[in-house]
């Protein structure tokens, strides 16, 4: 039976780990949690499960991944489901490039990382250099400025600015980039960052960020819809949307939660899309700025300041908050389409 390198534990600057017994492995230096991040900087792990659910979990991964065209064009409830409840670390990079279809990219380009990955991109190397040391710097693989990990970073980021020469390089690249990197190899972490960017967040990371502008105004005409009284606080202190949820959007959260929460977000997201970026964006509004606090915020900078501490945002707690909100497909489109009337609007009378 075939299994895949669980989640967090591709390590350079240390010894590949078993996530579940830490302890036991590492004899001296500091303490590693199972994601592979360093000392005061550990991450929450994620919900702890039984261990025989967590094995009859990878046991129905193991069997869809076998036959998944069949599971994604006649079962796909059950596999939302299933990505709902957390992807085992033991399939998760596997299962993220079938989510994503990623793999089946790679095979219609076969070589083309590796004649990309020979070459130089002089406009971006120097930008993407100097970002690889500021890319999760307390996680083992990209600690070592020297190591494996930097190196494979920059390696897909390099190629990707080649791959891609009207985007070229973004910042907000960089920390996506890594977190597909703690699951699978350069290659196809490259072939999985190309599928974010053409097929989840398409236009993002282009310059003038016209993608990111619209859903801010859509996030905002979803805001008022779902929490309208953290709306009318927003509006009333001149609170744009893009002022706190560019780098949520831009980076797929990989930023600002708990690392476990990331990884149950980015589940659903590779399932469902965008929608659960949205989703649980307002979820994470709806957290922050409760009735009991919003009255402790009395102007922009109280407001705002409350978006800088969200380390309490653990997957037990967010993630269900996040489904409960009732935001469909239809909603998200109806939004949109009002949004882009407006803008064009707008444009018209420009």
């Amino acid at each position: 039976m075939e299994f895949y390198e669980p989640s967090g534990v591709r390590l350079n600057a240390i010894r590949r780990l078993d996530p579940d017994n830490v302890e036991d492995e590492v004899e001296t230096g500091p303490e590693i949690d199972r994601y592979g991040f360093v000392g005061d900087h550990k991450q929450a792990s994620e919900t702890t499960l039984p261990v025989e659910v967590l094995r009859e979990r990878e046991l129905k991964w193991i069997e869809m991944l076998k036959d998944w065209d069949k599971w994604v064009l006649k079962k796909f409830k059950k596999v939302k489901e299933r990505c709902r409840k957390g992807i085992p670390p033991s399939v998760r990079g596997k299962a993220w490039q079938c989510l994503t279809g990623s793999n089946l990219k790679a095979q219609e380009n076969p070589g083309l990382f590796d004649r990309l990955d020979a070459k130089s991109s002089p406009e971006w190397e120097s930008d993407i250099r100097k970002d690889l040391c500021r890319t999760f710097p307390y996680h083992g693989l990209f600690s070592d400025k020297d190591g494996q990990g930097q190196s494979d970073l920059f390696r897909i980021l390099k190629a990707y600015s080649l791959y891609d020469q009207q985007t070229g390089y973004c910042q907000a690249m960089a920390p996506v980039a890594a977190v597909l990197l703690m699951h699978m190899t350069a290659e196809e972490a490259f072939w999985t960052l190309v599928m974010i960017c053409e097929k989840y967040i398409h236009g993002y990371y282009e310059p003038k960020l016209e993608a990111i502008k619209l859903d801010a105004a859509i996030f905002e005409g979803l805001l008022e819809k779902t929490l309208p009284q953290v709306s009318k606080h927003m509006k009333t202190h001149r609170i744009d949307a893009l002022m706190y949820m560019t780098e949520w959007f831009m980076c797929i959260l990989a930023r600002n939660i708990p690392f476990a929460t990331v990884l149950r977000v980015w589940d659903m997201f590779f399932c469902e899309g965008i929608k659960v970026i949205f989703r649980t964006s307002l979820a994470m509004v709806k957290l922050i700025l409760t009735p009991k606090v919003l009255p402790q915020c009395p102007g922009l900078f109280e407001t705002t300041e409350k978006f800088r501490h969200l380390e309490n945002m653990q997957e037990d707690v967010l993630i269900p908050v996040s489904l409960s909100l009732k935001l469909s497909a239809k909603d998200m489109r109806k939004e949109h389409e009002h949004q882009v009337s407006n803008q064009s609007k707008g444009s018209n009378k420009r």
